[in-house]
C-alpha cells in the first residue's frame, strides 16, 4: 500500500481501535520474515516516523497489579511511563471495591494502554477472578486499550538490577523508598519488559523514577469526562464540541499535549491555581504581548520533545541539529518581548515563570549555537540542503572547489547548447541539475522539441508532460564526475556530521527543559486567547481555600454551547452556600435547560482549577477534590450492561468516593426502572448526600415529589427552569390549546409540570396520539393530584389523627345501621352525615377536609 494509506491505517488501528501492531519484513526476499517493528497505543517508539509526527497527546502506558485479599483492603500498584520522555512513575494506593481511585488515575494521566495480568483460570467463567474482571471493565470504560501479560512478567525478582541499569544514579536503587512498594515494583518490571527498555542500550542510565501522588490533583472519573465534554470524542466534528477544543489555541505540539494533561489534572492547591491565573491575566490584559508571542515566537517552535527523543535514540541527522539551532536563535526574541512588559504587577510572575528560566537556558545553549554557526553551511539551507561548511575541513574544501568549477562548466555547456539550437535559455530551454533518473540534463518545452531531431550531437533521454529531456556527450561526462565528487563529499562529511550530531545530542536535557518552559508558556497564552476571544470575555474567578467559602457564579454560561451557531445563550446564576443551599434540586420542563445548567457549573469549576478564566460575569469558587457526574444514558448496552445498571454503577461509584469537598452533578436519576422504584432510589440517594456526605451537589429531576426534601433539610434549595404558558380556549372550543414557551431561565421555587406531551407536540406526533396521551395523563392525575388546587394542606400527624377519627366514626355508623335496622340507601347516608356533623374535632381536621373535598 502507499505510504499515505499505510499512515492512515496505522492511525486508525492504534488510536481509534486500540490494537497492537507488528510490522514484518523479509530482508533478503526469501520468505524468511522477521518482526522488524512493534507498536501499541501506549508505545509508539518504533513507528513515530511512519506516523508522521502528528500525535496529539503523549502516549502513556501503564501496568497495574492488584492484591485483593479478603482480610485487607484492596491495594493497587501501578507503574506508568510516557515512552517519549524517559521517566517511570510509580504509585501505590488503597482503593474501594469499585476501584474509583484507579479510575481517577487513568484519567489524570490520560493513559492509552494498560497492561494487566492474564486470567489464569480459563477453565470456566465461574472461577475467573472477579477483581480482574472489574479492572478490565473500568479500563474499558475509560476507552483504554488492554494488553494482557502473563503473571510471571509481574514478578519482582530482577527489578532491582533492571532499575539499577536504567536509572541515572545506580547506587541508590536499593535505598530508594519506592522499592518498598512491592505491587508497584511488580508493575514496573512488567512495563520495562513490555516497552523493551532494556534492549536499547541508549536507555541505560537515562531514566528518572518518581512517585505520583493522587491527591495533588482533582479526581475525575470516566462519567465526569463524558458529562463535561472534556476531550474531543472520535465522532466530534467541530472544535467547539469539547472544552479542549475551545481552549486549545496552542501553536506548538508540546503545548497541546500539556493542555490535555492540565485538563485531566486540575490543581488542588490554591497558590498554584492563583499563580497560573496571574500569568493568564498578564497575557489577557496585554494584547500586544499575547499576539507577538503567538504569531511571531511560538508559531515557529518545533516539537522539541520529539527532537530530543531523536537525539537520544541516535536517529538524528544534520537537519535536526539545524532545527534545534533555529529554536536557540529565537530565544533572545522571546526574552526581549517578555522584558518589554512594564507593569510591575505582572513582571515578577512572568520573570519567575519564563524570563529567568529562558535566560539560563539561552546561556547554556549558546555553545550549541556557536558550534552550528561554525560548522553548518547555513546558506545552503535555502536550497534545503543540510551540509557542513567546506571551510571547516581541508579535504572538504578541495572537493568543494572542484564541484564549484564543474557547476560552472555545466552551466557553460548549457548556454552553448542553447545558442547552438537558437533557443532562449531558461524560457524555452532549461537546465535540470537533479532529475530523478537522468541526473544532470537539459529540457526543451514540447512545442520546441523539433529542433533537436536529427541532430547528431544531442541524445534524447525521455519525453514527459513538461517537455523533452536530452543531453550531450560532454554533459554526460560532467555528470559522472559530479556524481563521484558528490559521493566523496558526502563520505568525508558524514564523519563530521556524526561528530556534530553527537555534540548536539549532549544538549538533550537542556532542550527538554526548554520544551517544558515553552509548552507552559504556550498553554498560558492559549488560555488567555480563549478568554479574550469568547463571545463575551471570560473573567478571573476568586478562589477560596479547600473546605472554606461558597461557590457563587453570576451570569454563568456553558463555554461550548455559547459558541454554537444561532445560539443566543441565556445566562444563569449558580449559588451554592454551605448551610443554606448546598444541594440544589432543579425541576422543570424537558428541553428547558436543566442539564446545561448543572453541567456548566461542573465545567466552570474544572476550568477554574486548571487555572483558566471562566465564562461568567463574576465568579468565586471553593476548591473541589473531585467532580462526580451521573449524566445521560451512555452506550453501555454494547458492553452488555443495561442502561439502568450503568446508571446504578456510576451512582454507586459516586456514593463510595465522594467526600465533604466533592462536587456531585446528577441528571435524572432512576429513570430506567418503574416510577416508584426510581423515586425511592432518587430520594434515598439525595438524602444520603445531604446527611452523610454533606458536599455540594446539583440534582436535575422530573420527580416533582423530590422537592419535599427542602422542607426537611435546610441546606436543600429548590430551583426550576421557567416556561411561559400562553394561549387558552379557542372559539369556545373545549380543547384548550396551550402554547408553551421555554425561557431557559433558572429561578428559585418548584415547577410541577414536565410538559413531556408538549415536546411530543413540537416534534409533530399524530394528533390522535397526542390527544390520547393527554387523556391518559389526566386520568392518572385524577387518581392522584388533580384536586390539589383546593388548597388544603395537611401534615403526616394530621393524616394519622384524621384516619383514626374517621375509622371510629365509620365503626359507630356500622353499629348504628345494624342496631336500627336501616335498609334504604338514603337512610344510611343520612345517618352517616348526622354522625359526622356531630363530631366537631373530626370536622376541624385538615386531612378530613381534603377527603371531604373529594
Amino acid at each position: 500500500m502507499t505510504i499515505t494509506v499505510f499512515r492512515q491505517f496505522l492511525r486508525e488501528a492504534l488510536f481509534k481501535l486500540g490494537k497492537r501492531i507488528e510490522i514484518w519484513q523479509s530482508p533478503s526476499g526469501r520468505m524468511n520474515w522477521k518482526c522488524a517493528k512493534q507498536a501499541s497505543p501506549g508505545n509508539l517508539q518504533d513507528v513515530e516516523d511512519e506516523l508522521g509526527g502528528q500525535i496529539d497527546s503523549s502516549p502513556m502506558i501503564m501496568a497495574v497489579k492488584i492484591s485483593a485479599k479478603a482480610s485487607e483492603a484492596r491495594s493497587v500498584g501501578v507503574c506508568f511511563a510516557d515512552a517519549s520522555v524517559r521517566e517511570l512513575g510509580v504509585s501505590e494506593f488503597l482503593d474501594n471495591d469499585l476501584y474509583s481511585n484507579f479510575e481517577a488515575l487513568l484519567i489524570q494521566l490520560g493513559v492509552r494502554e494498560c497492561l494487566i495480568q492474564v486470567d489464569k483460570s480459563d477453565k470456566s467463567d465461574k472461577e475467573k477472578d472477579p477483581e480482574l474482571a472489574k479492572l478490565r471493565q473500568i479500563i474499558d470504560n475509560c476507552g483504554v486499550a488492554i494488553a494482557e501479560r502473563p503473571a510471571g512478567d509481574f514478578g519482582t525478582r530482577d527489578i532491582e538490577q533492571d532499575l539499577a541499569r536504567l536509572l541515572k544514579d545506580e547506587k541508590s536503587t536499593a535505598m530508594l523508598p519506592q522499592t518498598d512498594l512491592k505491587l508497584a515494583m511488580g508493575s514496573a518490571s512488567c512495563l520495562i519488559k513490555y516497552i523493551g527498555a532494556l534492549q536499547d542500550a541508549s536507555n541505560f542510565g537515562q531514566y528518572h523514577l518518581y512517585q505520583h501522588d493522587l491527591a495533588h490533583y482533582m479526581k475525575l472519573d470516566a462519567a465526569a469526562l463524558k458529562a463535561l465534554n472534556l476531550m474531543p470524542g472520535p465522532r466530534d466534528g467541530s472544535k467547539t464540541m469539547s472544552i479542549f477544543g475551545i481552549l486549545n489555541h496552542c501553536k506548538t505540539p508540546v503545548g497541546s499535549r500539556l493542555l490535555a494533561q492540565w485538563l485531566k489534572q486540575p490543581l488542588m492547591s490554591r497558590d498554584e491555581i492563583e499563580k497560573r491565573q496571574q500569568l493568564v491575566e498578564a497575557f489577557y490584559s496585554d494584547t500586544e504581548l499575547r499576539q507577538t508571542m503567538q504569531e511571531e515566537h511560538l508559531r515557529s517552535v518545533p516539537d522539541l520533545y520529539r527532537l530530543a527523543k531523536r537525539f537520544q535514540r541516535n536517529k538524528a541527522n544534520l537537519e535536526d541539529v539545524v532545527r534545534a539551532y533555529q529554536v536557540v536563535i529565537r530565544l533572545p526574541g522571546f526574552i526581549g518581548t517578555l522584558e518589554g512588559v512594564m507593569d510591575e504587577f505582572y513582571k515578577d510572575p512572568l520573570d519567575a515563570a519564563y524570563t529567568n528560566k529562558l535566560r539560563d537556558l539561552s546561556d547554556s545553549l549558546g555553545r550549541l549555537q556557536d558550534m552550528v554557526e561554525q560548522t553548518v553551511d547555513l546558506d545552503a539551507l535555502d536550497r534545503h540542503e543540510y551540509i557542513i561548511k567546506p571551510e571547516y575541513d581541508q579535504s572538504l574544501r578541495i572537493i568543494r572547489k572542484k564541484l564549484d568549477k564543474l557547476d560552472h562548466d555545466i552551466r557553460q555547456e548549457f548556454l552553448d547548447a542553447a545558442s547552438d539550437l537558437g533557443q532562449e535559455p531558461d524560457k524555452k530551454i532549461f537546465l535540470e541539475t537533479n532529475h530523478k533518473v537522468h541526473g544532470v540534463c537539459m529540457r526543451l518545452t514540447r512545442t520546441e522539441a523539433g529542433c533537436i531531431r536529427n541532430r547528431s550531437g544531442y541524445q534524447e533521454c525521455s519525453t514527459q508532460k513538461n517537455g523533452v529531456y536530452f543531453t550531450t556527450k560532454k554533459l554526460q561526462s560532467y555528470r559522472r564526475e559530479y556524481d563521484q565528487l558528490s559521493q566523496n563529499y558526502n563520505r568525508t562529511q558524514s564523519g563530521l556530521v556524526g561528530e556534530v550530531v553527537q555534540v548536539a545530542a549532549s544538549y538533550c536535557p537542556v532542550l527538554e527543559r526548554l520544551a517544558g518552559v515553552l509548552a507552559h508558556l504556550d498553554v498560558i497564552v492559549s488560555l488567555s486567547h480563549a478568554a479574550v476571544h469568547a463571545p463575551q470575555a471570560y473573567v478571573r474567578p476568586k478562589m477560596h481555600a479547600r473546605g472554606e467559602g461558597q461557590t457563587k457564579l453570576i451570569g454563568a454560561r456553558h463555554p461550548c454551547m455559547e459558541l454554537q451557531d444561532d445560539v443566543q445563550f441565556i445566562t444563569n446564576d449558580v449559588d451554592l452556600a454551605r448551610d443554606s443551599s448546598s444541594f440544589l434540586i432543579i425541576t422543570g420542563p424537558n428541553m428547558g435547560g436543566k442539564s446545561t445548567y448543572i453541567r456548566q457549573a461542573g465545567v466552570i469549576a474544572l476550568m477554574a482549577q486548571v487555572g483558566s478564566f471562566v465564562p461568567c460575569a463574576e465568579a468565586e469558587l471553593t476548591i473541589f477534590d473531585s467532580i462526580l457526574a451521573r449524566v445521560g444514558a451512555s452506550d453501555s448496552q454494547l458492553k452488555g450492561v443495561s442502561t439502568f445498571m450503568a446508571e446504578m454503577l456510576e451512582t454507586a461509584n459516586i456514593l463510595k468516593s465522594a467526600t465533604k469537598e466533592s462536587f456531585i452533578i446528577i441528571d435524572e436519576l432512576g429513570r430506567g426502572t418503574s416510577t416508584y422504584d426510581g423515586f425511592g432510589l432518587a430520594w434515598a440517594i439525595s438524602e444520603h448526600i445531604v446527611r452523610e456526605i454533606g458536599c455540594f451537589a446539583m440534582f436535575a429531576t422530573h420527580f416533582h415529589e423530590l422537592t419535599a426534601l427542602a422542607d426537611q433539610h435546610p441546606q436543600v434549595r429548590n430551583m426550576h427552569v421557567t416556561a411561559h404558558i400562553g394561549g387558552g380556549a379557542k372559539d369556545g372550543g373545549d380543547e384548550a390549546k396551550r402554547e408553551v414557551t421555554l425561557l431557559y431561565k433558572v429561578e428559585p421555587g418548584i415547577c410541577d409540570q414536565s410538559f413531556g406531551i408538549h415536546v411530543a407536540e413540537l416534534v409533530r406526533f399524530p394528533d390522535k396520539v397526542v390527544r390520547m396521551a393527554k387523556r391518559k395523563a389526566d386520568e392518572l392525575e385524577d387518581f392522584t393530584t388533580k384536586h390539589e388546587d383546593l388548597g388544603v394542606s395537611y401534615s403526616t400527624q394530621d393524616m394519622e389523627e384524621g384516619s383514626a377519627m374517621l375509622k371510629s366514626v365509620l365503626v359507630k355508623w356500622k353499629e348504628a345501621v345494624e342496631s336500627d335496622g336501616l335498609t334504604s340507601q338514603e337512610e344510611k347516608v343520612a345517618k352517616l352525615k348526622e354522625l359526622v356533623a356531630g363530631d366537631a374535632k373530626l370536622l376541624a381536621n385538615p386531612f378530613f377536609q381534603s377527603v371531604k373535598a373529594l
